[in-house]
């Protein structure tokens, strides 16, 4: 393995070592969003040499699952004859495959797109249980890895699943998008020099999925690269919606209606509220979806200051989705030079200035050791509510223990942002109103967060803390 391949993955590359190099049998769930770089994590680590390896197929039936396992059995050297039966012949196999390996070193297994696998009544997981359960786990030189981008998949009936597997899946590795310290650093390994504005507005249009940076060319400039994969008739990310959700959710059309209504809503919404906007039913699918959604971190939930847990907003999370919902969604012969012809259209500044909220969010432990507070216990909530002085909306609060509340106010803008009277203004009613609906006693200290920070004027003074854009490049 050659670590100077990874970005960002160096906790998991440790979990991994150590998982390989203990002294019993190891079962690790590695999983994520898809496109964020799971398969190739495994198969650079162990430089794509495995005892046994299989890919499960995307919407096939049984019969065809189980002729891709016994071709790999084959594959691996496993004298077997004929296409299995079923799912506990398959792993009957394979642990025969398994048993005659003569050497004295980890057996490594790894199975990747395994919710692909479990096809309706399949019985795939019982056998799958039975092989680990009944043989694997007992063993102390077999290393089962298993991938999934079905995230509700092996969140279900994996992670929580109260049956064979209960605990049983001791290992578990998330792998999250790259922040925009490890995206700047993988775009300099490919070659791609940009300045940290554009590298912020190409984070905010794809986040930081490694699959989407690598599509970058670095021949040309940020804004001919989202004309070219976002907008160039059969660019590579143009289809890649309906894929994302498709494989993700399977059955999609009530996850769409969430993150169609939640795309529309700067500030996010409330359980009650996506009702109202989806007309879907109050029941417990609809908390099924919000949870896989955000299990999936395509939505983000913060809860409301000063309220309980009832009181959650549900923001769209994903940055590719809100891009392509933005501008992709119903355009079929879109200008091809769209994002660059876009460039000072009024659209794309409300765009930018809702998606630079999400990045600051995504960036929370940045932003909190730009304003010195990295050791506080903290509380990340919004707020929206009004006083005898009006209505006012936060969309992020740091509530700390040391008796003191932060409120950011984000702003995404090509130089120093100025405040002039009015917005000075506008930040002290904010504050009065929070103040007054609220009744907090704590002491409220205003931080702007923004790309180039605050130009000093006789205003500026109202601002007790700055974050710049640079500040969220950190570790």
């Amino acid at each position: 393995m050659d670590k100077n391949l990874f970005i960002g993955r160096e906790y998991e590359i440790h979990q991994l070592e150590k998982y390989r190099d203990s002294k019993e049998s190891e079962f690790i769930i590695v999983y994520g969003r898809r496109r964020v770089g799971k398969t190739f994590l495994i198969k650079e680590f162990f430089d794509d040499k495995y005892d046994f390896h299989v890919t499960g197929l995307y919407k096939k039936p049984k019969k065809m699952q189980l002729k891709n396992f016994y071709l790999a059995l084959q594959e691996y050297g496993s004298s077997i004859r004929k296409v299995p039966e079923d799912w506990l012949e398959a792993f009957a196999e394979l642990k025969k495959l398994l048993k005659s390996i003569q050497d004295k070193r980890k057996k490594i297994v790894f199975i990747d797109e395994l919710p692909w696998m479990d096809t309706r009544q399949s019985d795939f997981l019982a056998a799958f249980e039975a092989f680990w359960n009944g043989w694997g786990a007992q063993q102390d030189d077999l290393m089962l890895i298993a991938c999934g981008s079905a995230t509700t998949w092996i969140t279900n009936k994996i992670l929580s699943d109260k049956g064979g597997l209960f605990n049983r899946a001791a290992r578990r590795l998330y792998l999250m998008p790259f922040t925009l310290q490890e995206t700047e650093r993988y775009l300099i390994s490919r070659g791609i020099r940009w300045n940290r504005y554009d590298i912020v507005e190409c984070y905010m249009t794809m986040g930081g999925i490694p699959y989407y940076l690598k599509l970058l060319d670095n021949g040309l400039s940020y804004l001919a690269n989202i004309d070219t994969l976002f907008f160039k008739r059969n660019g590579p990310l143009w289809d890649e919606f309906d894929h994302l959700y498709e494989t993700l959710f399977g059955t999609s059309k009530g996850y769409l209606k969430i993150i169609e209504a939640l795309s529309t809503k700067k500030s996010g919404l409330t359980r009650k509220e996506i009702i109202r906007e989806t007309h879907l039913e109050d029941n417990g699918l609809l908390t099924e979806m919000l949870k896989n959604l955000k299990d999936s971190r395509f939505v983000s939930a913060y809860n409301t200051f000063g309220y309980d847990e009832k009181n959650v907003v549900y923001q769209l999370a994903d940055y590719f989705t809100l891009f392509y919902l933005r501008f992709l969604k119903g355009k079929q012969n879109p200008d091809e030079h769209f994002w660059t012809h876009f460039l000072d259209n009024p659209a794309k500044s409300n765009w930018a200035g809702q998606t630079f909220e999400q990045v600051c969010k995504d960036h929370i432990t940045q932003v909190k050791k730009a304003i010195g507070i990295s050791a506080l216990l903290t509380d990340i909530s919004s707020w929206r509510g009004s006083s005898e002085s009006g209505k006012a909306q936060i969309d992020l609060i740091i509530d700390r223990r040391d008796r003191t509340t932060n409120i950011c106010e984000i702003k995404f803008s090509v130089g120093e942002y100025t405040i002039d009277n009015n917005y000075e203004e506008n930040l002290k009613k904010k504050m009065q109103v929070f103040r007054e609906a609220t009744k907090s006693r704590k002491a409220l200290q205003l931080v702007m967060i923004t790309t180039y920070g605050i130009r000093q004027n006789a205003h500026s003074g109202i601002v007790h803390s700055q974050v710049r854009m640079d500040d969220l490049f950190d570790l």
